[in-house]
């Protein structure tokens, strides 16, 4: 009779104990994570501004730093010839080229070509610029992290003759 009441009784404390454990893990519903997905074009794509790029550049927002990350992204199209100006990034920012060629280079080093597939990992405070070249256009997936609000510092435009070095 034991046995048949340890039989019996045993699932149901495994399954109040299980139920306690998962209460215990899942989030509760004031402070429950949610999993989102931003549909392709949900937000206005932006010209970028003439102040920090020459040539026409479009700029598709993807996700913006939400605490506690510092991680935001967009996806930049440049059009052949356009580039931004010399900048860096507080905490640096990776480039992921989606299609195109475009250039990148940093300060006192030679321009280098990126072809749709390169990933450019510029580290926090280099100064650099990117773009188009003269003849293609050129998109990439920019990803960069804020330090206290802020992710990138602007500088100078570059020059048509650093442009063709």
């Amino acid at each position: 009779m034991k046995l048949l009441a340890t039989t019996i009784v045993s699932p149901f404390l495994l399954a109040s104990g299980f139920s306690a454990v998962e209460q215990a893990q899942a989030p509760s519903k004031n402070n429950a994570q949610i999993v989102e997905v931003r549909r392709n074009g949900s937000q206005p794509s932006t010209k970028g501004p003439a102040k920090n790029f020459t040539g026409s550049v479009r700029i598709d927002p993807l996700f913006s730093a939400r605490e506690p990350s510092r991680t935001s992204g967009g996806s930049v199209t440049f059009e052949p010839g356009a580039r931004t100006a010399w900048h860096t990034h507080p905490l640096g920012q990776t480039l992921i080229v989606t299609a195109g060629s475009g250039y990148v280079q940093q300060w006192g080093r030679p321009i280098q070509e990126i072809t749709s597939g390169d990933v450019v990992q510029i580290p926090p405070g280099v100064k650099h610029w990117h773009g188009a070249t003269p003849t293609t256009a050129m998109t990439h997936i920019a990803i960069q992290e804020q330090l206290d609000g802020k992710n990138v510092d602007w500088m100078e435009k570059v020059s048509d003759e650093q442009y063709r070095k």
